[in-house]
């Protein structure tokens, strides 16, 4: 196949998944080069092969999160009191810093998935699950307790709020990355933002 067809596929591949990715939230595609020279893309990671994470992202779904006005919007103190107070006296972790997480994860949907793979109330990654013991990830007492267990990890690790929320969103490894400071990455600076906020307000309607 010559260059200029190879170009257009590709660029029709890249459009496509464009689309695909504004209608999905955000969409990750694994680049991968064979011993030949092809690049490959594929929404699964290839077995045995070495590869790049591209994160296409959805313009739309980042003006919708930005339009929010998180110190107005509706608090949620009325659902899942007792998982949330469990869950905070067992991890020794604030409950307002839990309800505040998951109103930013999830807004309270037990049944959230998002693009990455991420689900439950407080959007656990499916390592994180297995690492707590999150066997139903749907399950409200679960994805609660595990997400407590890992923040309170976070919060020994890193001390402060701002990075330690940082660490819940962005991964511990991009924390690292970046000496333990919140990574510039706007999607994580505008989480901290995010979950402060509502942290702040969960705190003054008590």
């Amino acid at each position: 196949m010559d260059s200029f067809k190879t170009t257009r596929l590709l660029t029709f591949a890249i459009t496509f998944l464009a689309v695909f990715a504004a209608n999905a939230g955000n969409l990750k595609v694994y680049k991968h080069v064979d011993k030949k020279g092809i690049i490959h893309y594929s929404s699964k990671k290839p077995a045995g092969k070495s590869y790049k994470i591209m994160n296409i992202r959805c313009p739309e779904c980042a003006v919708w999160r930005n339009s929010v006005n998180w110190n107005t919007t509706p608090l949620i103190k009325d659902k899942f009191n007792k998982e949330i107070y469990v869950a905070a006296k067992k991890h020794k972790i604030g409950e307002h810093i839990l309800r505040a997480v998951i109103h930013a994860e999830s807004a309270f949907k037990h049944q959230a998935v998002s693009s990455a793979g991420a689900q439950g109330l407080m959007q656990l990654m499916p390592l994180t699950q297995k690492t707590y013991q999150v066997s139903n990830p749907f399950d409200p007492a679960q994805n609660i307790n595990g997400g407590a267990a890992y923040l309170k990890h976070l919060k020994d690790t890193y001390g402060t709020l701002d990075v330690f929320l940082a660490a819940y969103n962005s991964g511990e490894t991009a924390v690292e990355r970046y000496g333990k400071t919140v990574p510039p990455f706007p999607e994580t600076q505008e989480y901290v933002r995010r979950v402060k906020i509502l942290l702040r307000r969960y705190k003054n309607q008590t």
